[in-house]
């Protein structure tokens, strides 16, 4: 019996061994995939602050076309236009022209 007891022991050991070494490698393989994730989360953090930017100077462009948009249906703008391009004066206007 003593032979069969010490086949087991030797069974255990590298039985545990084995099981070690597996947690071992799962837990190097778990923490790759772990900084893999957080950079991924890193770079989307960047892109989304990026776009956030992207949005606001887009506002911001969006407004400042909206105001041309209410300028070009003004009278304001219409003179201008009479004035500068088609050279166009109201009758009580006196124009000085440069030599």
């Amino acid at each position: 019996m003593a032979a069969g007891k010490r086949r087991r022991k030797d069974n255990n050991r590298v039985g545990r061994r084995c099981i070690s070494i597996i947690m071992v490698v799962f837990v190097v393989v778990m923490s790759v995939q772990i900084v893999k994730v957080y950079q991924k989360d890193q770079e989307y953090i960047e892109k989304q602050a990026e776009l956030e930017e992207q949005l606001k100077d887009e506002q911001e462009r969006q407004a400042e076309l909206e105001e041309y948009e209410d300028y070009t249906k003004s009278q304001q703008y219409v003179e201008d236009i009479a004035k500068s391009k088609l050279g166009l004066a109201y009758d009580n206007e006196i124009i000085f022209k440069e030599k």
